[in-house]
C-alpha cells in the first residue's frame, strides 16, 4: 500500500491544470503535449487539449546494450556507471547509487516503495532511485533499466502535477516540444479558475497497473506504461527516457504520439502501488 505525501490539502486552491476539463487525467497515462489536441480520457466524455505517450514502437523488441549508445538527438554518452556522476539539475550531484542490473526488466522489480504524490502512487528504490527529492523534483535515478522505469514513473506524474511544474518540467525533460508546454500552461493559467472539484478529479485520476520496454539501451529507453481509471478503463503511454548530464531525463517531443486503449495487461508486467 502506498504510503501518502500529498501536500495540497482539501481546502487549497489547485492548478486548473489538474481539473478534468485540462490535463489531469491525461497527465496519468503518459506525458502530455498541449497542441490543442483534444483526446477522449477514461471515461469517455472527458475532453483534454493534450496528447499524451512519446516516440518508441511498440513492435520493436526491448533489448540492453552495456556498451555506450547514442543518445536520441545523436549525442554520444559520455557517462555509462550505473548511478553517481555529474547532474544539471541545479542540486549537487548524484550520490552513488547500488543498482547495477543491466537486463531489461520482464518481472516486477523488487524492492520498490510506492509512496502518494498528490494522490498517485509513484514507485522509488533505495538502490535505483530516486536517491535525491529537494521539493518537487525527485532526481538521481540508476543507469539500467530499473532506474529509467523509476524516472519515467516519478517525471511523467511530477511535470504536470506538481506545484512547482516549472522547475519539474525545466529540470527533468528536454525535447522539442517542451517550451510549448510550459509556454501554453502558463497562459492557460492566467484566465483558468483555479479552483478545482475534488470529486471530478479523483475520478479522473489513474494509476500505474503495468510496463513494457520497447527499447532499451545505455542512452536511450523506450517503456510503455498502463494507468487505470476508478471506472476500470485502462491505456498505455509509450515515453521515452534519455540519459543526460547523469541522470534520466523524460524527452518532451513536439508532436508525442496518443496514448491508446488496452483491454487487459496481457503482455505486460503487472506493477502498481494501489
Amino acid at each position: 500500500m502506498a504510503e501518502s505525501d500529498n501536500r495540497t490539502g482539501t481546502g487549497e486552491p489547485r492548478s486548473p491544470w489538474l481539473r478534468t476539463g485540462f490535463v489531469f487525467a491525461m497527465a496519468f497515462v503518459g506525458f502530455v503535449a498541449v497542441i490543442g489536441v483534444a483526446v477522449l480520457v477514461s471515461s469517455g466524455s472527458a475532453d483534454s487539449s493534450d496528447r499524451g505517450g512519446g516516440p518508441g514502437s511498440a513492435s520493436e523488441p526491448a533489448r540492453s546494450e552495456k556498451a555506450r549508445a547514442r543518445t536520441g538527438d545523436g549525442e554520444t554518452d559520455s557517462d555509462t556507471s550505473s548511478g553517481g556522476g555529474k547532474s544539471s539539475h541545479g542540486g549537487s550531484s548524484c550520490p552513488e547509487l547500488d543498482e547495477r542490473q543491466d537486463d531489461v526488466l520482464t518481472a516486477a522489480p523488487e524492492g520498490v516503495a510506492w509512496k502518494l504524490f498528490h494522490t498517485v502512487a509513484l514507485p522509488a528504490s533505495k538502490a535505483a532511485g530516486p536517491a535525491v527529492v529537494e521539493g518537487d523534483v525527485a532526481r538521481c535515478y540508476a543507469h539500467t533499466p530499473l532506474g529509467a522505469l523509476l524516472a519515467t514513473s516519478q517525471i511523467s506524474v511530477r511535470y504536470l502535477a506538481a506545484d512547482d511544474w516549472r522547475k519539474v518540467t525545466r529540470a527533468q525533460t528536454v525535447g522539442a516540444g517542451r517550451q510549448s508546454y510550459i509556454e501554453a500552461r502558463t497562459e492557460s493559467e492566467k484566465t483558468a479558475d483555479p479552483q478545482a472539484d475534488e470529486a471530478q478529479d479523483r475520478a479522473a485520476q489513474g494509476q500505474i497497473a503495468g510496463f513494457k520496454f520497447v527499447t532499451y539501451t545505455s542512452g536511450a529507453a523506450v517503456i510503455q506504461t498502463v494507468w487505470r481509471f476508478p471506472d476500470g478503463k485502462m491505456q498505455a503511454a509509450t515515453t521515452t527516457a534519455l540519459w543526460r548530464d547523469g541522470d534520466w531525463r523524460l524527452e518532451y517531443p513536439a508532436d508525442p504520439a496518443a496514448p491508446t486503449p488496452v483491454d487487459s495487461l496481457a503482455g505486460f508486467v503487472k506493477w502498481g502501488g494501489v
